[in-house]
């Protein structure tokens, strides 16, 4: 396995864009090749994308945006590094607002749906293998999906936001194997709703996210995490 700093070379490059060094930091914070906590220095990241330090200074915006990072004032940019109370709490909110959504959707959907969200599984079930940030969206884009269908847009915009900050919990915290195991649950639990059967519909709901909650690994690899920083100083 390549060290964190070796995966970052792989593509180095002068010709690269702000968007470009972006993407691949995230690629690298997805596949956990930098660690959270990881601290990015502007200098360092400079040298290693030959560019100025306004490209990267733009870069890291863009991941700061998308809340990869934190920009940390007279401290730096730092790989984001969500708390296991933190995530434990977006999980039990998650828990009350989706029991009740699971019942809603199950009474709301309609044929069209299921086909929409089918093509989603479909989708998630290809990303399994490939772009970790990606496959982390898409497993949380399914929970949001279920608000769409449902309609009440004060929930839709609470699930959103829960499901994004999960999303980068799971991204940093969860294996391939238990991405799998969402993957299967969100199937089991469209065939319960499926069926009509709302009470089933809500106990999978509960299961999936106590499971997901349950398989997040918050003891990190210090050495990997040391060996990154004394590489970016």
């Amino acid at each position: 396995m390549p060290t964190p700093i070796a995966a970052l070379e792989e593509k180095q490059s002068s010709g690269e864009s702000s968007n470009e060094i972006a993407d691949h930091i995230a690629e690298a914070i997805a596949a956990r090749k930098l660690p959270p906590g990881t601290k990015l220095r502007e200098e360092a990241l400079s040298r290693l994308y030959n560019v100025s330090r306004t490209k990267i200074r733009a870069a890291l915006l863009i991941l700061s945006k998308d809340k990869l990072i934190q920009m940390v004032p007279d401290k730096g940019a730092f790989v984001s590094q969500p708390s296991e109370k933190e995530s434990r709490d977006i999980f039990a909110a998650r828990r009350i607002l989706e029991a009740a959504l699971a019942r809603e959707f199950v009474a709301k959907a309609r044929p069209a749906d299921y086909k929409m969200l089918e093509k989603h599984l479909r989708m998630e079930r290809q990303s399994l293998e490939g772009d970790h940030k990606m496959r982390s969206k898409l497993l949380g884009d399914f929970h949001v999906l279920l608000a769409e269908v449902v309609g009440n847009q004060v929930l839709h915009e609470m699930l959103h936001e829960l499901v994004a900050r999960s999303s980068l919990i799971t991204m940093l915290y969860q294996s391939d194997r238990d991405a799998a195991c969402s993957s299967n649950e969100h199937s089991e639990f469209l065939e319960a709703a499926r069926a009509g059967n709302a009470d089933k519909a809500a106990e999978l709901m509960l299961e999936h996210l106590t499971h997901v909650e349950a398989a997040l690994r918050f003891d990190g690899a210090p050495q990997e995490r040391d060996l990154v920083s004394a590489l970016l100083k």
